[in-house]
């Protein structure tokens, strides 16, 4: 899953690059609106600050939603109501006043990605990673082309790892939309139905685990 951050201070930038690199995403930094609308497509999904050098970012957006559907949170440290408004008219998916408290962000930004994975994936109805096909139609899991007898919690947690495969996905959020909650009471449930998971599946890697915060299907 790849990032493309749209910010011009060198210690804000940096800061989020970092951030968002130890949650598994693959963050770029960009410096100016112009960068962006040349390499987008090269990403899944836009960081975008509104005081850039080369023009204001609202026309950024606005010209990007020309020719991209690509998610796009705004960030910026613009707090009134009009630019609020402007921007998620302009068609931004959400917006966060700086300075952005690390763990909100990573929330909102987890729900603009999983709502245009929600839109992918009515559109398809099979993930192929190696030779682990998932049919999320049929619910069927098959490895080297033998299926693989999940339980429906197995397979749930698999049917939210493909949404957005390559992306990380955060404990919270399996917890939630599995078991209803994100309480630590269903945390233990979490680890042993994805051990259990892996060792059907039987492909190292797969499945990683990304210390601190979660899990990763694919590269």
């Amino acid at each position: 899953m790849r990032l493309a951050v749209v910010e011009d201070d060198d210690g804000v930038g940096d800061a989020l690059v970092e951030a968002l690199t130890a949650r598994g995403y693959r963050a770029e930094r960009m410096r100016r609106g112009a960068d962006l609308l040349i390499a987008h497509r090269d990403f899944d999904a836009v960081l975008l600050d509104l005081g850039l050098p080369d023009a204001d970012g609202l026309q950024v957006l606005r010209q990007l939603r020309e020719v991209s559907t690509i998610p796009v949170l705004i960030l910026t440290a613009r707090s009134d109501e009009r630019s609020i408004v402007r921007g998620l008219r302009g068609g931004a998916d959400d917006y966060v006043v700086k300075p952005p408290r690390i763990a909100e962000l990573m929330a909102r930004l987890e729900t603009v990605l999983r709502r245009a994975a929600a839109v992918a994936t009515r559109a398809r109805t099979e993930v192929v990673t190696g030779d682990v096909r998932v049919d999320l139609r049929a619910r069927v899991v098959e490895v080297a082309g033998a299926p693989i007898a999940l339980t429906q919690k197995e397979f749930e947690l698999v049917e939210v790892l493909v949404e957005r495969p390559g992306a990380a996905v955060s404990r919270q959020l399996l917890m939630d939309r599995i078991w209803g909650d994100a309480f630590v009471a269903v945390s233990r449930s979490l680890d042993v139905h994805m051990t259990g998971l892996r060792a059907k599946l039987n492909r190292p890697g797969l499945i990683t685990t990304i210390r601190g915060y979660g899990y990763r299907w694919g590269e």
